[in-house]
């Protein structure tokens, strides 16, 4: 059914397709069933909003409650997009399984007493399209022609139905026809000749606006043959079957003068541009092959529009005026031999219209609806297109690291860019010296060396001014007896102190020897960082890399070309991080393509083959792909220009030297390293040393204190003991003397006091009553690792560190006098340092107990935090 334009002003009519009707029919019952059976009430549930959107969009197609060709287009395209999600998702077919209550029922659009039904949504889907670019055709015959821009909108509204045709055709007739009983209307041939027709109708309007804007003859020409090269494959495709009985005679005559009229006014047009060239000959022939079209056409006229008909007859005049023309100028001035018209070659022709893609239009895969719904099948090939990316962003990653890991040795190779750093100035240390080098600064470096040893002095000088006080106490104690026993002779009858104090003299003389030993080993080492101080203090230079060689010019130069071979590298070098700053970035590119590469909606449109989506789909990684080829060509390229470059930089600065000098000043740094780290272990075991020593003379200094007061109270109960002796043998000589004769001067009231007044005692060891005082005798002590017997001689063999203690019960301090024991497990003879093995102490020692602290004024300074080095304190 034609529709003819109600815009007066136009001069030609053009043709619009009416929609085709359906009957009713319920999809939200059938679908909503599947689900619930197919996967649960609750996703029927779920799904409820998108069942009723799909019920209201059918039922609006067959109800038509808003008749304008524009809300109809946009109620199809929804729709249709409704059908591409239900498609990959309801299987609609006649199956038992399947959906297989719905039936759909088209009617023809040309003959609508023909009517199709099937049982699947092939053809549902189809007369949608169908649909589609009739509504487009009557937009575009809506707009006012009379206007450039009414006709510019009509183009582009042809456009538009011609892309729906071909749509249909390409994707929706063969499967429709496969599906059962179709109409001819969305068959294959109808989808094609609407097409052509369509665009037919869309370059009329551009050869429309080509007139109005006052083209040329000869593009006029052109763009007017094409309109008619459309019209003309419309008509081929209308008189052939199955379309040649299907539509009325009035549809043919249309087209077949439309397709006249055009290559006659084609035919005027170059007419106009040959006579503009003096090519009278062939404008002759020209106008009388329009003529001719045109005289055959109207014999076919039959049914077709008046205004048409009134447009070939005033083309039809101008054709045989000019003509008229032309033949009086040949015959008068020209006189050249006219071809005959079967012999012209055909009119240039040139297209300015083509049909609209629809994919982006039909694109279903930004629809949510039904998007819980994943089938099996559809998971599955997800997975397998996840696969094809991984393998891809996998293969093009492992590629950019290959290029940065080969760049990264290829220039550690060539000593790049150290090399021209160090010409500038700018010397590098590896990152692993540097570190050391840091760490001995931080710790002091050789230049706080000094001041460690001056500790060592001082503590020396402590536990030596102990040692002395302690002997002192145990000499004045002696003395005071061996006065005591010379006064009172035979009557002094307590031990010699020489007999009590043997243990703690042979104590102090062990420390005694261990100090001495001790200051012979920091004399040793006092003496080694005199002798490796100039060697050592290239660590105290900061920063570190001005210690290392500089790199510098030759100082004669034939040619002078230095700088321009350094410029050279350094640009190539620049070139080269550029390369490598854009593999980077082409990593993330990758990285981040698929992260946003989401098929699955995409996939759940598709009705096609699977293989073809993931091939077109995949190669959106194609241009990446090539962009990393390329940046690798190029990379290889500049490896090989700078070792060239660098290979003439290497002759011209003798870098080969450099490289040797640089190497000798690092094994340097190494080994002022490996010399400072021996010489900070063992002023650190010297300090340990010291600590432990002064707590272990200071806790015989208490005992030896504890001794001498136990002595003299002892002392004091024997003056009176002795003097109460004395004083009865004397009875008789007192009583004739007086009642107030006086003691002898040992026996002061306040000394009678202080032996009347009882000592405290220790909870724990209660005094025993006895009336005379007990002698002293001294506590057994363990035997105390690395202070008894005689040294074993300078150099002996090392023995292992562990060291035990021979377990001895320790007797307590004459219950007279509370004596405050040490722990019996405290070490209070250590060797002179752990780990070391001097000739001051024997094989077995005892380990020093954790939690012994230092006393003041000294502490245990932090010791250098090196790896273990049980090399000993002292080096030989």
């Amino acid at each position: 059914m034609a529709a003819s334009s109600s815009a007066a002003a136009t001069t030609n009519v053009m043709l619009a397709i009416f929609e085709k009707k359906t009957s009713a029919v319920d999809l939200y019952r059938p679908l909503r069933n599947y689900v619930a059976c197919t996967y649960s009430e609750r996703d029927a549930v779920n799904l409820e909003d998108d069942l009723q959107t799909v019920k209201h969009l059918r039922s609006d197609i067959e109800r038509v409650p808003d008749p304008s060709p524009a809300a109809r287009r946009d109620l199809f395209q929804s729709y249709f997009r409704a059908l591409c999600l239900i498609e990959t998702r309801f299987p609609i077919s006649s199956e038992r399984d399947d959906v297989n209550t719905l039936t759909f029922v088209w009617q023809d659009a040309f003959k609508q007493k023909q009517k199709a039904s099937q049982q699947n949504i092939h053809l549902e889907k189809a007369a949608v399209l169908f649909c589609i670019g009739a509504v487009y055709s009557q937009i575009g015959l809506s707009f006012d022609r009379a206007t450039v821009e009414g006709r510019r909108q009509a183009s582009h509204a042809f456009i538009a139905a011609a892309g729906a045709f071909a749509y249909l055709r390409d994707n929706a007739s063969a499967k429709a026809a496969a599906g059962g009983s179709a109409t001819v209307d969305i068959g294959v041939e109808c989808a094609g000749m609407l097409e052509r027709l369509m665009l037919a109708q869309a370059q009329e309007c551009v050869f429309e606006n080509t007139i109005a804007k006052g083209s040329t003859p000869g593009v006029c020409a052109k763009i007017s043959r094409q309109v008619g090269i459309y019209y003309e494959e419309a008509l081929t495709a209308l008189n052939a079957a199955p379309l040649k009985d299907h539509f009325e005679r009035a549809w043919i005559s249309h087209v077949q003068l439309k397709a006249a009229l055009f290559y006659a006014e084609a035919c005027y047009r170059y007419g106009l541009e040959l006579h503009e060239k003096e090519e009278i000959a062939e404008e002759i022939a020209r106008l009388k092959s329009g003529i001719i079209v045109l005289t055959d056409a109207k014999k076919s006229s039959k049914g077709a529009p008046a205004q048409l008909l009134d447009a070939i007859t005033k083309l039809e005049a101008n054709l045989n005026r000019n003509l008229e023309r032309a033949e009086k100028e040949n015959d008068r001035v020209y006189l050249m031999r006219v071809p005959s018209p079967s012999t012209l070659p055909p009119l240039p022709a040139f297209s300015m219209v083509k049909p609209m893609a629809m994919n982006e239009v039909l694109d279903a895969s930004k629809e949510k609806m039904f998007a819980c719904l994943v089938p099996d099948n559809s998971a599955k090939a997800l997975s397998r297109y996840t696969e094809m990316v991984d393998d891809v962003i996998r293969t093009q990653a492992e590629r950019l690291q290959q290029g940065s890991e080969l760049t990264r040795v290829r220039l550690k190779e060539m000593d790049l860019p150290d090399s021209i750093l160090a010409l500038e100035g700018n010397t590098t240390v590896p990152a692993d010296l540097k570190e050391e080098v840091e760490a001995v600064q931080i710790s002091g470096g050789p230049a706080g060396l000094e001041a460690e040893l001056q500790q060592l002095r001082d503590l020396r000088r402590v536990n030596q001014e102990l040692l002395v006080q302690t002997e002192e106490l145990l000499q004045k104690e002696a003395s005071e007896d061996a006065q005591f026993r010379g006064q009172f002779g035979a009557r002094w009858t307590r031990p010699q102190s020489s007999t009590l104090t043997k243990n703690l003299q042979d104590r102090l003389n062990r420390f005694a020897a261990n100090l001495k030993q001790a200051a012979e080993s920091d004399a040793r080492v006092e003496r080694s960082v005199r002798d490796h101080f100039q060697f050592m203090s290239i660590l105290d230079r900061r920063p570190i890399e001005s210690a290392l060689p500089t790199l510098a010019k030759p100082i004669m130069s034939l040619d002078a070309t230095e700088d321009a071979i350094v410029g050279a590298l350094k640009q190539s070098l620049r070139q080269l991080e550029t390369v490598g700053a854009q593999r980077a970035g082409l990593e993330d590119m990758l990285k981040e393509m698929k992260r946003k590469d989401d098929i699955l909606p995409k996939l759940m449109t598709s009705t096609g083959s699977h293989e073809d989506l993931f091939r077109k789909e995949i190669s959106k990684y194609d241009h990446i792909c090539e962009e990393i080829a390329r940046n690798i060509e190029a990379q290889e390229q500049l490896l090989f220009q700078i070792q060239a470059q660098n290979d003439e930089f290497s002759a011209i600065f003798n870098l080969e030297d450099y490289k040797a000098s640089r190497e000798k000043c690092f094994k340097q740094i190494q080994a002022a390293i490996a010399k400072y780290r021996e010489i900070k272990d063992n002023i650190n075991e010297g300090l340990k040393f010291y600590v432990t020593l002064q707590d272990a003379i200071t806790n015989v200094k208490q005992q030896c204190s504890d001794f001498v007061m136990t002595r003299n109270i002892q002392c004091q109960e024997m003056m009176n003991e002795v003097q109460r002796n004395m004083a009865g043998l004397s009875f008789q000589d007192r009583k004739n003397s007086g009642p107030y004769d006086n003691y002898p001067a040992v026996g002061h009231p306040h000394q009678t006091q202080r032996a009347s007044t009882p000592p405290q005692t220790d909870p724990q060891n209660p005094p025993v009553p006895h009336p005379q005082a007990s002698y002293y005798r001294p506590p057994e002590q363990p035997t105390i690792p690395g202070y008894t017997n005689a040294p074993p001689p300078y150099g002996a063999p090392q023995q292992s560190h562990t060291y035990h203690a021979s377990p001895a019960p320790a007797a307590p301090y004459p219950p007279q006098q509370a004596q405050q024991q040490p722990p019996a497990s405290h070490d209070y003879g250590q060797p002179a340092y752990p780990g070391w093995r001097g000739p001051y102490y024997n094989a077995h020692g005892q380990q020093q107990q954790p939690g012994s602290l230092p006393r003041p004024p000294y502490t245990i300074p932090s010791p250098y935090n090196y790896p273990p080095n049980q090399s000993g304190y002292y080096k030989q």
